[in-house]
């Protein structure tokens, strides 16, 4: 079962929420604060992180900016108001997903799996892997190999938290299609019953800063206004 560092500063959500991780079959390791959470990291190595927003000392928009500049873990926010701004701030700072306090252990449970198999799966629609090595798609300077799941941009290859990297091999998979936003929160975020686009502008503005010559006048993943997205045409 993967291994989850949950950092939040309420004893009483930390408690309750390590309980229903751990029965069912997480291991878990909770920190009361993000200096706390940042120096459990190395040692624990977890698959997921639990971020609490609101943290004495740094906040956790800033503890997830910092694990981003060292790791592409996969890290969800918990949020005590669903608040707009607290969400989109969250998730342009590199959050993959967010969860409204208080959470039943059922919902922590399937956002958990949503986001890890978004680490583990290709994209829908991408060409199943043949034996042996697969080659690697070219589109402009961008190279993509979806068998290694690694991004490179000039030669230099990419740090993509998960989420801009399942997008990314998504929309890539089949050039020049459109795909609404809807259509990308079933197929990359797998929440059909949800229909937040926040999660997908948030996770477009994140991925054309690390593959965009311009962000402000995208190439690779292009807007369609009133329609959704699409990758190209370059």
């Amino acid at each position: 079962m993967p291994r989850v560092l949950l950092i939040e500063d309420d004893a009483a959500v930390r408690d309750g929420v390590s309980l229903a991780l751990r029965r069912r079959g997480h291991e878990v390791a909770a920190a009361a604060s993000g200096e706390e959470g940042l120096a459990t990291l190395p040692a624990f190595r977890p698959d997921i992180v639990l971020l609490d927003l609101m943290l004495p000392g740094k906040d956790g928009f800033e503890i997830c900016r910092l694990i981003r500049a060292e790791r592409q873990l996969p890290i969800i926010m918990l949020t005590a108001r669903g608040d707009d701004l607290d969400v989109v701030l969250g998730l342009e700072a590199g959050a993959d997903d967010y969860i409204v306090k208080p959470a039943r252990g059922e919902v922590l449970e399937a956002r958990i799996r949503a986001v890890l198999r978004r680490t583990a799966l290709p994209a829908d629609g991408a060409p199943a892997i043949e034996p042996g090595p697969a080659p690697v798609e070219t589109y402009g300077e961008l190279a993509i190999d979806r068998a290694g799941l690694v991004v490179s941009k000039g030669g230099k290859d990419l740090a993509l938290a998960p989420s801009e990297m399942k997008l990314l091999l998504f929309l890539s998979a089949t050039p020049g299609q459109v795909f609404s936003r809807q259509q990308l929160l079933e197929h990359v975020w797998e929440h059909s019953y949800h229909g937040d686009a926040r999660l997908v502008d948030a996770c477009v503005m994140r991925l054309r800063t690390k593959i965009e010559d311009t962000p402000r006048s995208p190439r690779y993943v292009q807007t369609v206004r009133g329609f959704g997205y699409r990758f190209g045409p370059l």
